[in-house]
């Protein structure tokens, strides 16, 4: 716990001039819970005129002789003053309410203000480590529960700190404060009243500790939640297909289930212990009276009585809150780990400290010796290439042949598990990542739209692109004119991964955003996949123009996209087995060949 407290103190340390201030009003909100004790004690001895008792007797007695007799002078001077006198004394008690308030108020706003920065902070810190993590990260991770750690954790956090935060101060203040008083005034009778809490420290420990196991398990399934609903929600149409609404909604209501459990265990971790110390309190303040009981010469009269009861009373009230704070703050615990333990996940592709420029347009790129493994799988196999500047190669195979998994390294979405490939003489580990994908455009079979609008989406790799620069790529990919047919033309937008628009269509807005990049290196996995014939004749033609003066690597999914090619090359299980232009390819009647002479071509590669 003071592990997890350090690092919210780092946290909270940009805003320390307001966590300083609501430190301060929370310790002053707490002091005033015994000095309310003392002005009720003191308001009654003057309106109901206690000077009469001797100074033994006064509930002032311990004060210093100055104040002592201060205290007695002014109570003797207001019996005679009448009613008025007794009601300027009995505002105070309103008066000390009102200070108490607005400092509570100060306490709980200042100190709320700085847990919701802090836990907004931590939120964007985390989405933004995530973002640098390498794609081996997101291959072996669930979207669902990323989305979990960084929304549900995070808010689970503020919720906690957001509720006890002010508790954490103030509430200690105070029951110090009244112990102190207690202590102060009639320390044996305090000893008494006590006496019970001992017994409460079992129960009260084994409650947290389940508290806190259900706080981790509730995390986990509201991961659980929002990976179940993720998948139906995006996969809907299969769900419909298969007729699986009913099988998808009971897997979501077992989980409900088990989330409800957990939930239920928290409550009971946190209120059991408040209601065992209530319990306690009145156990208290009855021992107490029996000690009064059993020694009358001890028993406290008017106002110090008054006193003690209410300081009993008062006492056992932040108790209980400081035990609803531990439960509480040990959820935010739990949930804290998850995030901090995703914080301190490295990245397997660290950028280099000092990066060098690297210059794409017109530099060759060669890979050496490279070899590639997912875990333990073997996926490419002591590749040696050389893509000359400017010219375009094709990648043929069939799947998991290791053709998606070439470019990938060319992006630096991997690092190779050994040798090195360099775009003209520096190796890609010596270059940032983001001059590096600055340096290329990438049009995939699977195209990836945001739910923004069909001019922003195609901008996305150049935001200070003009507006003719974005309708002539959009013309070059055969997008225009289907783009105009939109109610609102360029500023349409376009729905959640772009539903609105077919996959032919989506496919054009990826090739206009590849040609408004006007990157050195092009690389197109499968980018005519879904288009028609007639279309994609088209579109290869604006690709054929594209690919003038830029360094392309194709892979292929039609005869089309292949016969014009500076080098095809033909893999299988990792490795380049072939090698040639579409003619000397056929010449020889190998696996290519094969492949030209199957019912579905190279469609299968």
């Amino acid at each position: 716990m003071i592990e997890f407290l350090c690092k919210l103190r780092c946290l909270a340390w940009p805003y320390k001039l307001r966590l300083g201030l609501g430190i301060l009003f929370g310790i002053l909100a707490g002091l005033t819970e015994p000095l309310m004790i003392v002005v009720v004690a003191f308001v009654y001895s003057v309106v109901f005129q206690q000077a009469h008792l001797a100074g033994s007797e006064i509930w002032w007695k311990k004060l210093p002789l100055v104040a002592q007799q201060w205290l007695t002078d002014l109570v003797q001077s207001s019996s005679g003053a009448g009613v008025r006198y007794s009601i300027l004394f009995l505002s105070l008690i309103p008066l000390v309410f009102i200070v108490r308030g607005l400092l509570t108020y100060l306490n709980i706003y200042l100190l709320n203000w700085v847990s919701t920065r802090v836990v907004a902070d931590l939120r964007v810190r985390l989405f933004t480590h995530l973002l640098s993590l390498s794609a081996s990260f997101f291959s072996a991770s669930r979207s669902a529960e990323l989305m979990s750690r960084v929304l549900s954790d995070t808010d689970t956090i503020r919720t906690s700190l957001s509720n006890s935060i002010a508790s954490l101060i103030k509430d200690p203040v105070t029951l110090l404060g009244i112990m102190a008083l207690l202590l102060w005034q009639q320390p044996e009778i305090t000893v008494v009243s006590l006496l019970i809490l001992p017994v409460c420290i079992v129960p009260i420990s084994i409650y947290s500790s389940k508290g806190r196991k259900a706080a981790r398990t509730l995390q986990t399934a509201s991961a659980e939640l929002t990976h179940s609903m993720l998948e139906s929600f995006t996969g809907n149409r299969i769900v419909k297909a298969y007729n699986m609404e009913a099988a998808v909604g009971r897997e979501f209501k077992e989980i409900a289930i088990i989330f409800t459990s957990n939930y239920m265990r928290l409550v009971r971790s946190l209120e059991i212990p408040g209601a065992l110390l209530e319990v306690a309190g009145a156990i208290g303040l009855a021992c107490v009276l029996a000690y009064f009981l059993y020694q009358p010469d001890k028993k406290p009269d008017g106002s110090a009585f008054l006193t003690l009861a209410i300081a009993i009373i008062s006492m056992y009230r932040p108790m209980k809150m400081l035990v609803r704070l531990h439960s509480s703050l040990e959820q935010a615990r739990a949930a804290s780990e998850r995030v901090f333990e995703l914080l301190a996940t490295q990245s397997t592709l660290p950028e280099p400290m000092v990066p060098k420029p690297v210059k794409a347009a017109g530099a060759d790129i060669r890979f050496e010796e490279v070899s590639f493994a997912y875990s333990e799988k073997q996926v490419l196999r002591d590749i040696n290439l050389t893509v000359k500047a400017g010219s375009l190669v094709a990648l043929v195979g069939a799947s998991g042949s290791g053709k998606s998994t070439l470019t990938n390294l060319v992006l630096r979405f991997y690092d190779p598990t050994s040798g090195r490939i360099l775009i003209g003489d520096t190796d890609l580990r010596e270059v940032s990542t983001r001059d590096l994908r600055n340096q290329i455009a990438i049009v995939t079979q699977e195209t990836v739209l945001f739910n923004d609008t069909i001019r922003n989406n195609i901008a996305l790799g150049r935001s200070e692109a003009t507006e003719e620069q974005i309708i002539a790529a959009s013309k070059q990919a055969q997008a225009h004119d289907f783009i105009m047919e939109k109610p609102g033309g360029y500023d349409t937008p376009i729905g959640e991964r772009g539903v609105t628009l077919s996959g032919g269509q989506r496919q054009r807005l990826a090739i206009a955003r590849a040609i408004v990049k006007d990157a050195p290196i092009l690389i197109l996995d499968e980018a005519t996949s879904s288009l028609d014939t007639e279309i994609e004749r088209a579109v290869q033609e604006g690709f054929d123009r594209l690919m003038v003066g830029r360094t392309t690597i194709c892979i292929a999914h039609r005869l089309s996209t292949i016969q014009s090619a500076d080098i095809i090359l033909v893999m299988e299980e990792g490795r380049i087995v072939e090698t040639g232009t579409h003619r000397q390819l056929m010449d020889k009647g190998g696996i290519y060949f094969g492949l030209h002479q199957s019912p579905e071509g190279v469609r299968g590669t």
